[in-house]
This record gives structure tokens, C-alpha cells and sequence, in this order.
């Protein structure tokens, strides 16, 4: 997905920088970049791959090649950023979060009005960034042109940018579907998609921005160059698995919010009358750990970690890009404790279930060493459609989702018009689902956090929230 950080600073803000991004390094796992602004010097910009090393290890010397007053920094899942456009509105450097769902109709609008060109990456795909740059050079000033882009763009575009005159714009995507912080300090201004990337470096939280909102910052302050909208549709996902545990998004912080759902779950669970005789809860290293402490709190049950993710040389931001390695590593990470997996009954909690493969790998590696029975709860509702917005899933089409292509096994095509039974556990569909689930997975039972549970642990209006990925529905 990505993630950006900046700061406009009475004094050098390249080593600040070069923290706050390494902090959103959990949200991407292919590019890392960085520009800067000095009076002397210019805009300066260094883009690194990082698929196979930490963005810190790529950007250690570069205090001794940057400098400037002002700098943003990103981390990308996908194009190389930030870039530096000249342009009618001046020249400055530009990171993108996001995606652009049609972009090939907006490079050929732009290419016919201007009779311009773009920079072509391999395979000749465009730079989103590069694109987004094109669209808000349309107009004379970049509010302007912000918003001329964000209406045109079918899809998400949270924008950073890093001006010649030291000075960043913000602008937090048309529908709030990620978050934008500012923090403050008596040197400065900070943006950034984490905000404890700038409580970390001493600043305090000044605001969130709204849906569509566009700000000005300097080191003196904030000025707004467009209001917020007044509808907001901010992925639930970043909760259930996307957020840093110490992320607070629209006042709701991560790891409470993985607590309260694990509860909701548990909850369920003593109402049914299931899973009561479990030996240990676990969580699936990492995410699904604030979740099953939840549920283990709230069942009375023992919480254990059966096995320990081993992670000083693979951590999870560089697993490989191949699937078949990627399912090796996996493995190979899990390092199991046998007192505590031997003959016992387990319930692990994930964050979620998307394609179901490694989790495949999970429960068999867990039966090897003398599990008796393996229980699987899911944090959030079966996922059965591919993000459009945001585009979290690596899956290339929406029957590699687990839960997609098991409902088309058990109905065939006709199946995906009765998706909202499949999803709602309390149906003959939706226990079909989960059955057939486990004993594609050799689970012992297998339940999903519901769509009303998962708003609950939230705990903003519903309207509030894009559900998209499991509901079909922004």
C-alpha cells in the first residue's frame, strides 16, 4: 500500500525524515525515497529498492548526501517515488498513496489534450505518481489541481508534496480512506500517514485531516488551501491488519481496537457453546497476537505462543516477491515449542484469511508437531472481493481469495449471487463455507469475526467505514 512522512523545519529535518519514514516501513515492501529542500542546494531526491533490505539500511548515509530545512520521505508497494516535476505550477517533489483504477483512460485524455508524453517503466506501465502529477499540472495552482485530480482519479490518491520554497502540501484522499496527521513542535511541522512516526521525533498531535482536505505547511504552521468533505469512507482494514499497533486513526487506536474484537469474537464463541475445552489461545504471529489476547481475556482461557516467528534475518516487510519462496520462508520462520503444541487443543486467532495458503502451511506444520486440534478464528469477515481502493491484497483475481473460490467449488458461478449468506456464519451457506474451509485447511472448526462485530470493535458509525473487501459495499 505505501506510506508517506514529511516535515518543514526552522532547522535540517533530513535525519527526522529519514526516522519518520523508516517508521512506515510495515506498509510497503518495494521502494523507499526521500527528497529534500535547501536554499542552496535545491531539491535534492534518492529512490532505493528495498525489496530485499530495510529502507534503513538503503538510506544510512544519507544525512552525508541530503540536506534541507524541509523533506518528505515514502515508503511504495509499487512505483518508485518521490519525483521531481517541473511544471506550470512550479517544480517540486510529489509521493502518492494509493491506486488508480483507470489509469490508461486518464494517460490517454492527457496525452490527447497536451500532446505530451510519460516516462515508461518495465513493461511500459506509467508511474502513478507521474500520472497524478500530470493531472494536478492541468490546472494553475496545486489546490486546484489536487482537486482536479482527485475527481478524476477512479480509486484513492493521498498526495505529499515538498515545494521549491520549503514548503509541503498535504492532501488526504477525496474520500478519507487513509489518514493524514499533523504534528507540531517548536521547530516545525510534521504530515505523516503513522502519527507516532512524529511523537517519536517530539512533535504533538496539531490535527487529522478530513476526506479531500488540502493544507499548506510551513515551519511556522498550517494553512487550509481547501475544506474537508463531508463524507468519509476510511478502510476498516487498517485496524484488523494494515495499522501499527500504536496507531490511532480518527480518534480509535489499533491495538485496542484488536483487543475489543477478539472479545466480540470470544464472546460469540461462549455463546455458542464452542471451543470452551481448548488447552491455549494464540495469535498468528503478529497481527493476529492483540486479537487472541483479547479473546484469551475475555474466554478466561490460557493465552500461549505455541510457536515464535523468527524474525532477525526475514522479517515480514521482505518476504520474496515468488509465492513458492514466499510460502518457504514462511515456514521456515516458524519455530515451534513443543511443550506447549504437543497433545494440546489449539485456537489461533489471524488477522485474516485472504488466500488461505500459508495458513495451510501454518496448521500442517502445527499437526507435525503433535497438535491434537487446531481451531482457526478469523478477525475479520471472509474477504470476498479484491480491494479496489487501496489494493492490499497481492491476489492477481478474486478466485484466488479462499473464500471466493470455495463458494463457486460448492455452487458453482451461481453461488457468488448468494455471497452475503456465504459470509453470515448463522446460514446453512455460511456453515457450509466454513466447514468446507476446514477441512480444506485440516482445521478443527473455523469461525469469522462478523461484519457487525468487526464495526463494533471499531467503533465509528458504519457510514463512516469502507467494507468493501468483505461486503461489496464502500
Amino acid at each position: 500500500m505505501g506510506g508517506f512522512f514529511g516535515i518543514a523545519s526552522k532547522k535540517d529535518a533530513v535525519l527526522d525524515v529519514f526516522f519518520g519514514t523508516d517508521y512506515h516501513s510495515h506498509l510497503g515492501t518495494r521502494r523507499g525515497g526521500m527528497a529534500a529542500f535547501d536554499s542552496e542546494l535545491g531539491l535534492q531526491r534518492d529512490i532505493h529498492n528495498i525489496e530485499n533490505s530495510p529502507f534503513r539500511t538503503k538510506f544510512e548515509r544519507i544525512t552525508e548526501e541530503m540536506r534541507g530545512c524541509s523533506a518528505i520521505g515514502c515508503i511504495s508497494d509499487y512505483d518508485p517515488q518521490p519525483l521531481l516535476i517541473r511544471s506550470r505550477v512550479g517544480t517540486y517533489a510529489i509521493s502518492v498513496v494509493g491506486i488508480i483504477n483507470n489509469a490508461d483512460e486518464l494517460i490517454g485524455k492527457y496525452l490527447s489534450l497536451t500532446g505530451g508524453h510519460f516516462g515508461a517503466m518495465t513493461g511500459g506501465a506509467v508511474n502513478s505518481t507521474e500520472l497524478v502529477a500530470g493531472l494536478i499540472n492541468q490546472r494553475p495552482t496545486f489546490a486546484e489541481g489536487i482537486k482536479f485530480a482527485q475527481e478524476k482519479i477512479e480509486g484513492t490518491a493521498s498526495i505529499l508534496i515538498l515545494n521549491d520554497d520549503g514548503s509541503l502540501i498535504a492532501a488526504r484522499d477525496r474520500l478519507g480512506r487513509l489518514p493524514i496527521t499533523i504534528g507540531k513542535s517548536e521547530d516545525g511541522c510534521a504530515v505523516s500517514f503513522e502519527s507516532f512516526a512524529y511523537k517519536k521525533l517530539g512533535y504533538e498531535d496539531e490535527k487529522e485531516l478530513g476526506p479531500g482536505e488540502i493544507v499548506r505547511v510551513t515551519a511556522d504552521g498550517v494553512e487550509q488551501l481547501s475544506p474537508p468533505g463531508d463524507e468519509m469512507h476510511i478502510c476498516a482494514f487498517l485496524w484488523s491488519y494494515y495499522g501499527y499497533p500504536t496507531s490511532t486513526y480518527e480518534g480509535v487506536n489499533v491495538e485496542v481496537m484488536r483487543y475489543r474484537n477478539g472479545a466480540i469474537m470470544a464472546q460469540h464463541d461462549k455463546e455458542a457453546g464452542v471451543a470452551g475445552d481448548v488447552d491455549y489461545i494464540g495469535g498468528m504471529p503478529d497481527s493476529g497476537t492483540p486479537h487472541a489476547i483479547g479473546y484469551a481475556n475475555e474466554s478466561s482461557l490460557p493465552f500461549a505462543r505455541a510457536f515464535i516467528k523468527y524474525t532477525p534475518t526475514w522479517s515480514r516487510s521482505f518476504m520474496p516477491t515468488q509465492q513458492s519462496e514466499r510460502n518457504r520462508i514462511a515456514k521456515m520462520k516458524q519455530i515451534p515449542v513443543h511443550e506447549l503444541i504437543q497433545d494440546k487443543k489449539l485456537l489461533f486467532v489471524d488477522d485474516s484469511i485472504v488466500r488461505g495458503t500459508q495458513l495451510r502451511e501454518t496448521v500442517e506444520f502445527l499437526y507435525d508437531h503433535g497438535a491434537k486440534e487446531v481451531h482457526m478464528r478469523s478477525a475479520c469477515p471472509p474477504i470476498m472481493y479484491g480491494c479496489k481502493y487501496l489494493n492490499f491484497s497481492r491476489s492477481r483475481s478474486e478466485m484466488e481469495l479462499i473464500a471466493r473460490r470455495v463458494i463457486v467449488e460448492l455452487e458453482g458461478e451461481e453461488g457468488l449471487e448468494h455471497i452475503d449468506e456465504y459470509s453470515d456464519g448463522s446460514t446453512e451457506r455460511g456453515r457450509r463455507l466454513r466447514e468446507k474451509i476446514s477441512e480444506d485447511l485440516h482445521l478443527a472448526s473455523l469461525e469469522f469475526q462478523s461484519l457487525d462485530g468487526i464495526i463494533e470493535a471499531i467503533g465509528l458509525p458504519r457510514c463512516k467505514l469502507c467494507t468493501y473487501c468483505w461486503s461489496g459495499k464502500e
